[in-house]
């Protein structure tokens, strides 16, 4: 059987593509609690993510967007530490099935001087953090490990089924001997 490697290690000068890894990024993040109104600041908050490029590499190859759409990720430990029911076998094994939509697990990374556990991808928490703040993000990093196809696109799936998503106000019954007597 053929292997498929998850991750490619790039380096800084390698073009940002959909599925780059990319730690301690900085986002925007606006205040809720201020002030808004005409002629008036809006306050902000810089935080730090570990994340991953969502944008379609083509955009950003060909320069068409500003803001790079990115996901936070986490690793599995950590995210069990966050909620104590992901540290069970059965919610593990829900995540990996794709059964909470909002969350994606990719596989470990175990490439020598890169590695990483199993990382949980939070579809629920999107950014958009300027292109070329990102640029100088990524110079700032000798390499960087790139999620690689077909994990890439699955990845890209599963995001879209996550925003695809409708919530019906009223749903069809279930298939049960009362209603289909």
């Amino acid at each position: 059987m053929n292997e498929y490697p998850w991750y490619e290690i790039v380096k800084k000068n390698d073009p940002i593509k959909q599925g780059d890894l990319v730690n301690s990024c900085p986002t925007i993040n606006p205040v809720s609690d201020s002030d808004i109104g005409e002629g008036k600041k809006l306050s902000a908050d810089v935080d730090e993510y570990d994340v991953v490029v969502m944008s379609q590499s083509c955009d950003l190859e060909h320069e068409k967007i500003d803001l790079v759409l990115v996901c936070p990720f986490i690793t599995l430990t950590d995210f069990g530490e966050l909620n104590s029911f992901y540290k069970s076998e059965k919610a593990k094994e829900a995540i990996r099935r794709g059964y909470f939509p909002g969350y994606h697990l990719l596989n470990k990374c175990e490439i020598e001087g890169h590695e990483k556990d199993y990382l949980i991808v939070d579809f629920r928490n999107v950014h958009g953090v300027p292109i070329d703040l990102l640029k100088n993000v990524i110079g700032g990093i000798e390499e960087r490990i790139r999620l690689l196809p077909p994990y890439r696109e699955h990845l890209s799936q599963a995001f879209a089924r996550f925003f695809m998503r409708v919530g019906l106000p009223s749903d069809i019954p279930e298939f049960t001997n009362k209603v289909w007597r």
